[in-house]
C-alpha cells in the first residue's frame, strides 16, 4: 500500500474520532449536574451518576467505528452523504436532549425530543445496514442506551410534575 493509500484508509477513522469527541464534548457541556438536577426525585433503579460517562464513552467510540465500517463500505459519495446526514442529525439531537432537559431544566420537553433521537437511531441502523453489517450491529448499545434512557426519563417526568 503507497503512503498516500495509506493516509486516505486512516482519514475517515481520524475524522470519525474527532466527530465522536466533538458531540461527546458538547453533551458534556450541555450537562449540569447542579442544584437542580440533584433535587430531582429519581428512581430507585437509576444506574449511579458516575456510570453515564463510561456508558456514553463506549457508544461514541462504537458509533465512530460503525461511522468507519459504513463509510468504506459506500459505493459512492452520494451514498457517503447520506451516512454523513444521517450522524449530523443524529448529533444535533444527541445534544439537544441534554440542553432540553439538563440546561432549560424540561425534562418533560426532553422526554418528547428521545422519541427523535431514538428514531433517528433507528434511521442509522437501517441506513448503514445495507452498506456494512457489522455497522448497524455496533449502533444496537446505543439503541438500547437511549430506550433505556427513554424510560429513565419518562419515570423523571412522573415523580417531578412540572408546576
Amino acid at each position: 500500500m503507497s503512503p498516500t493509500a495509506s493516509t486516505r484508509r486512516w482519514v475517515p477513522v481520524v475524522l470519525a474520532a474527532l466527530a465522536a469527541i466533538l458531540v461527546a464534548v458538547l453533551g458534556l457541556l450541555a450537562t449540569d449536574l447542579d442544584g437542580w438536577y440533584r433535587a430531582l426525585v429519581k428512581p430507585a433503579w437509576q444506574p449511579p451518576d458516575w456510570l453515564f460517562g463510561p456508558a456514553w464513552t463506549l457508544i461514541f467510540a462504537l458509533a465512530a467505528i460503525a461511522g468507519v465500517r459504513a463509510w468504506r463500505g459506500a459505493p459512492d459519495s452520494a451514498a457517503r452523504n447520506r451516512i454523513l446526514s444521517l450522524f449530523a442529525i443524529n448529533a444535533f439531537l444527541n445534544v439537544f436532549w441534554s440542553l432540553l432537559f439538563f440546561r432549560l431544566h424540561r425534562p418533560d420537553w426532553a422526554l418528547a425530543e428521545v422519541v427523535l433521537l431514538w428514531l433517528s437511531i433507528v434511521a442509522l441502523i437501517v441506513g448503514l445496514r445495507p452498506l456494512s453489517r457489522a455497522a448497524a450491529w455496533l449502533l444496537l448499545p446505543y439503541l438500547a442506551w437511549v430506550s433505556f434512557a427513554a424510560i429513565l426519563n419518562a419515570a423523571i417526568v412522573r415523580l417531578n410534575p412540572v408546576s
